[in-house]
């Protein structure tokens, strides 16, 4: 984790309050005591902020670099086990049921996968507004297409269970690539994701594959095309 690290999980977690409603650029720069011009140009990738300013921003809203680093994972593998392992029956959809149903109609489930409780509960959020009230977890089966696509980590047959409460571009983990179900016109592909100058780029592993550029319509934001964070995947049932 470096200084430009530390700038952009800021300005990812800035954008995402801004688009939750709790924030504005106009109130950001204010509480700063920035112009307005040199905030929009930070949020927008036009220029970087100072080590005070990052430490203004920071304390104007109340924000700890802890709060915005990725999971500690040293931390993670020290937490005590759980005392009980409960296990979740989590719906297996399609791909449409998975981008455009808040909840899951019985009508939808497919099939379920049996998870145990653990696995999920300590996964972070960081929903968009749209998606903070979904179902959160649900589940894929991997067709060929999507398996050749990311193989080595993906296998024909296999389930991934989605979190649809996170949609944010800041990784999960730190030095780690995130992988996002994404909406890609009317489709679902699994990728790893990065954004810049505006568009999605979506990276297979496979170098048969293209890399895709998806820019967000006019009235959408990144978090509007990320379906969710790909959190388990299980082998072929």
């Amino acid at each position: 984790m470096n200084f430009q690290d530390l700038h952009e999980l800021l300005r990812l977690e800035l954008l995402r309050r801004i688009e939750l409603g709790s924030l504005t650029g106009t109130g950001l720069a204010r509480q700063a005591g920035f112009q307005q011009a040199h905030i929009s140009n930070f949020l927008n990738r036009k220029r970087s902020l100072s080590l005070e300013g990052l430490d203004r921003v920071l304390a104007a809203q109340n924000l700890t670099v802890d709060q915005i680093m990725p999971v500690d994972l040293s931390a993670a593998a020290a937490a005590p086990p759980p005392t009980t392992d409960l296990v979740d029956a989590i719906p297996i959809v399609s791909p449409s049921t998975a981008m455009e149903e808040a909840q899951i109609r019985p009508a939808s489930v497919i099939e379920t996968v049996r998870v145990s409780a653990s696995l999920l509960e300590g996964n972070r959020a960081r929903p968009s507004l749209k998606c903070s009230r979904w179902q959160r977890f649900l589940a894929l089966r991997v067709d060929a297409q999507q398996a050749a696509a990311m193989e080595s980590i993906l296998t024909a047959g296999s389930v991934v269970v989605l979190d649809r409460h996170y949609n944010s571009l800041a990784p999960y983990r730190a030095h780690q690539q995130t992988l996002y179900a994404v909406r890609c016109g009317a489709g679902l592909v699994l990728r790893y994701v990065e954004f810049d100058d505006g568009r999605l780029i979506l990276r297979p592993l496979s170098p048969a594959f293209p890399v895709q550029l998806l820019s967000p319509g006019p009235h959408e934001t990144p978090a509007d095309l990320i379906v969710g964070r790909v959190c388990l995947v299980v082998s072929e049932l």
